[in-house]
């Protein structure tokens, strides 16, 4: 349910709804997005499916701007998937001329934005050109401080944990570390997004509902947004009110309220009170 606050600022112009998220504060330092619905979008418009891809390049220039203006620190994007490689041939192989493209088109705009440009993934099943000119991409952008985009290609989630439990077994067997010393940080170090903070916020354009092996391990705790809005219509102010949504959400990462912490109010007594259990069960003292 949207509440109260949410439709006012729907209501705002986008300048005045950015100033409105700004004053808000508790702004996620990572968001990541899955870009789903570019093949739905081009249809509805009798459209070949690769103008999808095209017209949400321009959705993904938007969403970079904007979280350079919140001062988000991190936006990772979900922009091939090891499934995808499922697609037919002629699909894929446009799919990645489309991405040296778009990396050769864009470099220039995000070096000026101070981006730093990663990507993530089973990067070693990109064909050869689209690997070059990636690293190209990354290396030239490799000392811009403002922001990161990550590309999340050719990944999976499952694959990413596999490979996390793989480097934590060579850890192991090396003697790096002992068996004792593992823990959710150490086998975190493995990961391909190690350096990053986890996704505070998830988004899925297009209306479905889950989470197509995406940052699986990262996603624990991430608030998750779904929208029916498909990806290339995917603009600023969709992301703002996104945030703004955030920015509503009680993250407590499983612990209780704060007004819930402590004793108890003085009716209600201690969680730990073994009276009030017996009387919660009606149980005779």
């Amino acid at each position: 349910m949207i509440s109260k606050d949410l439709e006012n600022l729907a209501q705002l112009p986008t300048a005045e709804l950015l100033a409105a998220v700004l004053a808000q504060g508790k702004l996620p330092r990572h968001v990541a997005i899955i870009m789903d619905g570019n093949g739905r979008w081009a249809k509805k418009r009798f459209l070949p499916r690769l103008a999808g891809p095209r017209a949400g390049r321009h959705a993904v220039r938007r969403c970079v701007d904007i979280c350079g203006q919140l001062g988000i620190e991190a936006l990772t994007l979900y922009t091939f998937s090891q499934e995808n490689f499922n697609r037919p041939e002629a699909e894929v192989k446009a799919l990645w001329h489309f991405l040296q493209e778009t990396i050769g088109a864009e470099r220039n705009d995000l070096d000026a934005q101070n981006v730093q440009l990663r990507a993530c993934g089973d990067l070693a099943r990109l064909p050869e050109r689209a690997q070059a000119a990636l690293q190209d991409a990354v290396d030239s952008l490799a000392k811009n401080t403002c922001s990161i985009l990550n590309l999340a290609l050719a990944y999976g989630g499952r694959q990413e944990i596999i490979h996390a439990a793989l480097k934590l077994s060579e850890r192991l067997s090396s003697g790096e570390i002992q068996p004792e010393d593992v823990d959710e940080a150490e086998f975190a170090r493995g990961l391909y997004t190690a350096d990053l903070p986890d996704p505070d916020l998830i988004i899925r354009t297009s209306g479905e509902a889950r989470l197509s092996n995406f940052l699986l391990w990262q996603a624990a705790y991430s608030e998750l947004l779904i929208t029916p809005v498909l990806w290339p219509d995917f603009d600023e102010r969709e992301m703002l009110l996104a945030v703004a949504e955030f920015q509503e959400r009680d993250r407590r990462f499983g612990a209780l309220p704060a007004a819930a912490e402590g004793n108890g109010d003085t009716k209600r007594g201690s969680l730990l009170d073994p009276s009030r259990w017996k009387r919660l069960l009606k149980v005779k003292p």
